[in-house]
């Protein structure tokens, strides 16, 4: 991941780039849930998704270290949402392997990425 102070636009910043590459897979694994689910989980699972990358740009598009540091929480907020929306479809039967097992992975690596940029804005801040 580039320093944090090399950073000149969120695109740069691998964990929007893998945010986005989750928003991707949710989209896709939801295209196969039952049509009931359009206006309820499928919405949810989408919502929570696109509000990872989303705050992540909109943190690092702010001017200062504490606005960041909140918009990066309002991120591992929505992958603690969207971990659990995911382990209810797994429950319902709506989505299994390879593609649970896959999301996961890939929020909990999220959440690990996060609080390692969060560390590192604490640190710098004092």
């Amino acid at each position: 991941m580039p320093e944090m102070t090399t950073v000149k636009h969120y695109k740069e910043l691998q964990i929007w780039q893998k945010g986005m590459a989750l928003v991707k897979d949710i989209y896709r694994v939801t295209e196969t849930f039952p049509t009931a689910e359009k206006y309820r989980l499928t919405s949810q699972l989408r919502r929570a998704a696109v509000s990872v990358p989303s705050n992540i740009a909109e943190g690092q598009a702010r001017n200062g270290t504490g606005e960041f540091l909140q918009f990066l929480s309002h991120a591992s907020g929505s992958l603690a949402e969207l971990e659990t929306q995911i382990l209810l479809c797994v429950d319902f039967g709506y989505c299994g392997a390879p593609s649970a097992p896959r999301i996961l992975q890939q929020i909990m690596e999220l959440q690990k990425m996060l609080a390692v940029i969060r560390k590192r804005l604490v640190s710098s801040s004092h």
